[in-house]
């Protein structure tokens, strides 16, 4: 069952849980601050693929494939999938999941895809829809400045607000809630989802709205996004009736270095001081030294930051409630040409680890 709460957040009567998780990364990725805590860093970005989309979806397909292998599962044991990419029309995710025989959602929401779908995807599995699924989210740096930018040889200056599109990909299993026992025992008793002690559940959901403030400058998506991911976490707060202090972690994907701050900007102006419990997957995933400029940025971005190092913490029991909110440039080549201004969205889920 799935209950209304406020204005527009979901909660989840009986939380779906997440079986597994799987995170696969590029070489620059990997050298940065989060080093040794992705399952899988590529040291060949072209993934030995003919076409940098191909080799992102070589890299999707891998942390898929991880994180099946990490649930004890097969693609057949699947309902559905959810993926999504930057690319048009999805190519890389729907490449990625062409020969898996399974029901495929193909998401867009840009930076905020990982966070669509595992909304997306817990209501599904909440309401009754699927017993089990993966959401799944990428991005190629390579793949991306192709199509939104220039030509790799071009070697053109990128502005100081500019962010770094991640070599990325991340990827969870959804199954359902404790309280249906005959699902939970099959499961246990094929040894499926289990990363370890405890459980970790989606318990709410919160979809955005688009939000759009003037903005046309593409190198400054950080600004774009911003005041979406205000809307969504002031209103997530006063649905739930909750204070920064009552979570572990809120961390949005990807605001990068000059969206983050606006962002504690606007919320400090309604006297929500959200700094000492919060981060930026955009500003997480790359070291000064790596000259990211405003951060990192990408479907891949806050995907493989959330299903590596923030879940491995979680696991672990040093994250109990954590907030993740995805964050979205809504924008394309041709909008952006034409001058059009650039929305932004956020969605967000509440993850909560139960149990010893």
């Amino acid at each position: 069952m799935i209950e209304h709460i406020g204005r527009r957040t979901l909660r989840f009567t009986d939380p779906p849980r997440i079986l597994s998780h799987a995170a696969a990364v590029g070489k620059k990725e990997g050298e940065g601050p989060l080093s040794g805590r992705f399952d899988f860093v590529t040291q060949d970005d072209r993934m030995g693929q003919k076409s940098w989309e191909l080799a992102e979806s070589e890299l999707q397909k891998t942390a898929i494939r991880t994180a099946l292998q990490k649930a004890g599962m097969q693609k057949s044991d699947l309902d559905m999938i959810l993926a999504g990419d930057l690319l048009n029309q999805c190519t890389g995710s729907f490449l990625a999941s062409m020969q898996s025989d399974v029901p495929y959602l193909g998401q867009y929401g840009a930076c905020s895809t990982m966070a669509q779908g595992l909304a997306l995807g817990a209501c599904l599995v909440g309401g009754g829809a699927a017993q089990r699924l993966l959401a799944a989210a990428s991005s190629h740096f390579c793949s991306a400045e192709r199509q939104y930018r220039f030509p790799l040889a071009y070697g053109g200056q990128r502005t100081p607000t500019a962010q770094w599109t991640a070599t990325a990909a991340g990827a969870v299993v959804l199954g359902e809630g404790q309280s249906r026992p005959s699902r939970a025992k099959r499961d246990n008793a094929a040894g499926l989802g289990k990363q370890g002690d405890g459980h970790i559940c989606i318990t709410h959901a919160l979809f955005g709205k688009m939000v759009e403030m003037g903005v046309t400058d593409a190198n400054n998506m950080g600004a774009a996004m911003a005041p979406a991911a205000y809307n969504t976490l002031s209103t997530l707060l006063a649905d739930l009736g909750a204070q920064p202090k009552d979570f572990d972690c809120i961390v949005t994907g990807d605001l990068g270095h000059v969206g983050a701050d606006l962002l504690l900007t606007l919320l400090r102006e309604d006297r929500i001081d959200l700094s000492p419990v919060y981060s930026d997957c955009g500003s997480l995933l790359f070291g000064d030294e790596q000259d990211a400029h405003a951060g990192g940025s990408g479907c891949g971005c806050s995907a493989a930051v959330l299903c590596g190092p923030l879940l491995r913490d979680m696991q672990a029991g040093k994250i109990k409630r954590l907030v993740f909110a995805g964050t979205g440039a809504m924008m394309s080549p041709t909008s952006v040409q034409q001058g059009q201004p650039i929305a932004g969205i956020c969605h967000a889920v509440v993850i909560e680890r139960s149990g010893a």
